[in-house]
């Protein structure tokens, strides 16, 4: 489940970002020519004795129509202000208006004291070419009553999550990434 981060290529920059919750090491890189941010990321669970829920793994109604894998990391949602891109993996709250199939967000279980790996590519749209990028992803010490239908997967455990989870969830964001410069700015 778990593998190192691979080492930068010449358009990447690395980070760390650390919460309260855990600790993540980030690879952003951006492809000009194919308008798409590649993201590899090592998420720790900074608690030894608390399992952690990582919001990365998208929702219940993507999976339900088939447009996402049970326990893949799914495509970020995304945020465009002009120049400025932020992609984010969280539990989003419930919409409104209410939609009739309820995108119930997922998450992966991740053991106490325990890390793992993830990696992401995706396409921006538009015509805009960004300057700056950002990733958030979401994380929540286990509460259990947030959480329930749990499914085993290759990835993990993968339960469904309350929409509650997305007032309490921790966002790790990284800081914002130059495109032209292809690092983080401080």
């Amino acid at each position: 489940m778990s593998s190192p981060v691979p080492v930068p290529t010449a358009d990447s920059a690395r980070t760390t970002v650390r919460g309260q919750a855990a600790t993540i090491e980030v690879e952003m890189g951006y492809d000009a020519g194919r308008r798409s941010v590649e993201v590899r990321y090592r998420l720790r669970n900074n608690d030894k004795t608390q399992a952690l829920a990582v919001f990365d793994r998208g929702n219940r109604h993507e999976v339900s129509i088939g447009r996402q894998p049970l326990g893949a990391i799914a495509a970020p949602t995304w945020k465009g202000m002009g120049e400025e891109v932020e992609l984010f993996h969280i539990a989003a709250p419930l919409p409104n208006p209410r939609p009739i199939s309820l995108p119930s967000p997922l998450a992966l279980e991740l053991a106490a004291g325990a890390e793992m790996s993830g990696a992401f590519k995706f396409g921006l749209v538009g015509a805009v070419a960004p300057k700056r990028l950002r990733w958030c992803l979401g994380v929540l010490p286990w509460q259990a009553p947030y959480f329930d239908s749990p499914t085993a997967t290759d990835a993990g455990q993968i339960w469904r999550a309350s929409f509650a989870a997305a007032n309490e969830q921790e966002r790790l964001c990284t800081p914002w990434y130059d495109v032209a410069k292809a690092v983080f700015l401080p």
